[in-house]
């Protein structure tokens, strides 16, 4: 009886197909700005909008809108200025942490003081820029918070280190603006037609000031701007 044949290990050939790589797309770091001046929404988005690994989905001009938007679609990174037209982005900063805690906040400001840069912190952001930051740092904070790390550019890492811990107020926007314009020596009248107010508003404007600042005349309150570099 002959014996059944058997294919030799070596001989036998197989159906295999070679494997394949496959190459899963990076996922893009949604960014979202809120900041009511053009000019500087459209330089962050002129500055990123050819990253592959950043994503701009959109920007806000005020923290109504803000809270609209990110409420049907959440950003991973938000670009927030510190001074709205509605809410101070102290203020925005920590109601947006406390509602979507995944989301992260990059403070964005001119103002380089202890206070603004330590109410951010303290409020959740997760990082601090000037906005004379180049694209280089801008996007190096995207990345670094992102990750869930902190990044504080050097000027604002500076001022937290050196600066004395004084627990001073924080100025909205317009009071920057009148009280940049009083340091300049501009009375009530000339400082209402400058920003189109009413005297009754510039002086409520005033008189906030003095208060918040503790200072009981103007000169004193250009003293206290001077010297706590707020002008």
């Amino acid at each position: 009886m002959e014996g059944k044949k058997r294919c030799s290990s070596s001989t036998a050939k197989t159906n295999q197909q070679p494997a394949v790589k496959i190459e899963r797309p990076m996922k893009k770091t949604a960014v979202f700005i809120v900041d009511d001046h053009c000019m500087v929404t459209e330089g962050i988005r002129s500055l990123l909008q050819d990253e592959k690994d950043i994503e701009l989905i959109g920007h806000a001009s005020n923290a109504a809108s803000c809270l609209a938007f990110i409420k049907n679609k959440q950003p991973d990174v938000i670009l927030m200025d510190i001074s709205m037209p509605d809410k101070s982005g102290v203020d925005l900063c920590k109601e947006v942490r406390e509602m979507y805690p995944a989301v992260f906040v990059i403070g964005l400001s001119t103002f380089n003081q202890f206070t603004y840069i330590d109410k951010m912190i303290e409020h959740g952001a997760s990082g601090y820029l000037l906005k004379n930051a180049d694209k280089e740092e801008i996007i190096a904070a995207i990345q670094e918070v992102a990750k869930g790390k902190t990044y504080l550019s050097d000027e604002a890492a500076s001022t937290l280190k050196n600066a004395a811990h004084e627990d001073s107020p924080i100025l909205t926007r317009r009071e920057n603006e009148v009280l940049r314009m009083i340091a300049e020596g501009m009375t009530n009248p000339e400082i209402a037609e400058k920003l189109f107010l009413s005297l009754s508003t510039v002086d409520t404007h005033r008189k906030s000031l003095m208060r918040k600042l503790n200072t009981k005349n103007t000169a004193i309150l250009i003293r206290y701007a001077i010297e706590h570099k707020m002008v």
